[in-house]
């Protein structure tokens, strides 16, 4: 072959490859939105992978994401909606608190939106209907502040003796009277008294748990919250310190120490926004995939702790536990 064959041959093949790289899709990129921070949200980020990973998504491999974190600074979201939207992200995982799906909403029409959170996706105008959610918005729901009164009646039977039972609300949460108008009709329903307490920051929460004493409060619920499951570690500390008996809303809080809890897989939720995010990214519309909720709820309850407090639980609760810590 001549040099001008071959140089021919090469500039073909050049082209070729130019023209092969042109028609490549470029690696898709989400923008994962959360009022919480990333040390309290590794195992259910994880979970998120999975989710992705099951449709065939790995990060860093065909799908770049930029995570925007709130670190429970909830005033911050619209800037970071802003920020992914500006990025022209191709999808936004809105996880961490329904505030977080509602500052996405907010910030786009278009693009795709999953969320992951306990709210009711449809009361705070998120979607149209489970069903059929329409628009941009689709998600999972681990139905977190429906359950506030069960709790209360969960931590009243663990903890007869107690007439005053407070209740510690983040005043910033959408949902936060809907809980305190269940938790008050379950207290009514009890026979006992029901105390308020609301904090929305690492310090509010101090302030509320050095208030049980004045309260004469002999046992605690932890209203569903993004903050609280972002401040685990202090929360678990602070039961601890005070010697109260509290129900918590997720399993997470129990394995850790906590006393009692009772809630659906947030792991589960944010696994399949993660299978969601991967369907949508492979073409599937946000509009046509149902919200998913949860068929299970979680009663565990951790031994240890109740014989720290002094506790004795009924035979009745333990029948109905889905695990005991011992």
């Amino acid at each position: 072959m001549n040099r001008r064959a071959l140089l021919s041959l090469i500039g073909g093949a050049s082209l070729l490859t130019v023209a092969a790289r042109a028609q490549q899709k470029p690696m898709p990129v989400i923008g994962l939105l959360s009022g919480t921070s990333p040390g309290a949200y590794v195992p259910f980020v994880a979970a998120f992978h999975q989710g992705l990973g099951d449709t065939g998504y790995v990060e860093g491999q065909n799908v770049a994401i930029h995570y925007g974190w709130a670190e429970g600074h909830h005033e911050r979201l619209p800037a970071l909606a802003a920020e992914l939207v500006g990025r022209k992200v191709d999808l936004i995982p809105a996880v961490g608190g329904d505030v977080s799906a509602l500052a996405a909403k907010r910030a786009t029409s278009t693009i795709p939106i999953v969320f992951a959170n306990g709210a009711d996706p449809i009361a705070d105008g998120l979607v149209a209907s489970l069903s059929r959610p329409g628009g941009n918005v689709t998600g999972a729901t681990f139905i977190a502040a429906e359950l506030a009164a069960k709790r209360l009646e969960l931590l009243s039977e663990l903890v007869p003796q107690a007439e005053v039972i407070a209740l510690l609300v983040n005043p910033n949460n959408p949902n936060t009277e809907r809980i305190i108008r269940d938790s008050q009709e379950a207290a009514r329903a009890k026979g006992v008294q029901l105390a308020i307490l609301k904090a929305g920051t690492e310090g509010e929460i101090d302030a509320a748990f050095a208030a049980l004493g004045q309260l004469h409060a002999g046992a605690l619920v932890i209203g569903g919250d993004a903050v609280f499951a972002n401040q685990r570690t202090q929360l678990l500390s602070l039961t601890s310190r005070y010697a109260v008996p509290t129900i918590f809303d997720f399993v997470e809080f129990a394995a850790a120490g906590g006393l009692i809890s009772y809630g659906a897989s947030i792991a589960a939720a944010f696994r399949q926004a993660g299978t969601y995010a991967g369907r949508i990214l492979k073409g599937e519309k946000p509009a046509d995939l149902p919200v998913t909720q949860p068929t299970t709820f979680e009663l565990v309850i951790n031994l240890k702790t109740a014989k720290a407090l002094g506790l004795t639980v009924p035979p009745s609760l333990l029948a109905r536990a889905d695990e005991v810590i011992e």
